[in-house]
């Protein structure tokens, strides 16, 4: 039987591979699916493309699989990544999960003066990243940085990388115009804190020559709202125009 669950595995895949699923992964299988030997899964990661594996046996702590045939090859996507200041847990989750749905490559959360929520649990987030990239039927699953200052994510911004800053106080602007000057590096999208940057940060931030500021609406928008739509607005950009 084939079914259409989609796993991350990011050991090497090919063709006759044999190989072993996580305890977590093959519990789920197992249990929570109820697949058996014999039943086909699909397994992917951003190096190998995803691949139809059939399940081998069960064992006691995990289940084995074979590796069969090619489905889908990795394909080029927009390096697009997302700079956000962390918010409460709910938020921050739903925030996460549907960004990496519409495709953000890289994630970097930044601690700002206005910044409420001081912590994150990275290794939660990596959890909601890879179950959103099998749900979402993308192959590649973007990564997490660990949290850093403002200051210090603006000084180490790659200079070939476009930022493209959500401020409600800038003038309207072409994005359109603007995504096809952009520099060749990967785009940044930076969301502020609740309570927003402050007038010092602003400025820092729209100083740099990399920086485009963008207003999404003339209300103000909760961050993980914010996030949501400038990343469904810039990769609308990126992918038609």
């Amino acid at each position: 039987m084939s079914s259409k669950i989609r796993l991350f595995f990011s050991k090497e895949l090919k063709a006759n591979l044999l190989s072993n699923l996580s305890n977590e992964q093959s519990h789920y299988i197992k249990n929570v699916m109820r697949l058996k030997p014999g039943d086909t899964i699909s397994l992917f990661n951003s190096v190998n493309g995803e691949w139809s594996a059939k399940i081998v046996s069960h064992n006691k702590e995990n289940t084995e699989f074979k590796v069969e045939k090619l489905i889908k090859s990795k394909k080029l996507e927009n390096d697009l990544w997302l700079a956000f200041s962390p918010i409460k847990k709910n938020h921050l989750d739903m925030m996460i999960q549907k960004t990496t749905e519409l495709g953000i490559q890289k994630f970097i959360p930044i601690l700002s003066e206005r910044t409420i929520v001081k912590e994150i649990n990275t290794e939660r987030l990596k959890k909601i990243i890879v179950e959103a990239s099998e749900q979402s039927n993308r192959i590649s699953v973007p990564k997490i940085e660990s949290l850093k200052s403002l200051k210090d994510f603006l000084d180490k911004f790659p200079n070939n990388g476009s930022l493209i800053f959500c401020d409600i106080n800038c003038d309207r602007s072409n994005l359109k115009n603007f995504l096809q000057k952009r520099n060749q590096g990967p785009v940044c999208i930076l969301v502020g804190p609740e309570g927003d940057f402050s007038e010092r940060e602003r400025q820092l931030i729209i100083e740099k020559k990399e920086t485009f500021s963008l207003s999404l609406a003339n209300n103000i928008l909760r961050v993980e709202t914010a996030a949501i739509a400038s990343v469904t607005i810039v990769n609308y950009h990126l992918n038609f125009n």
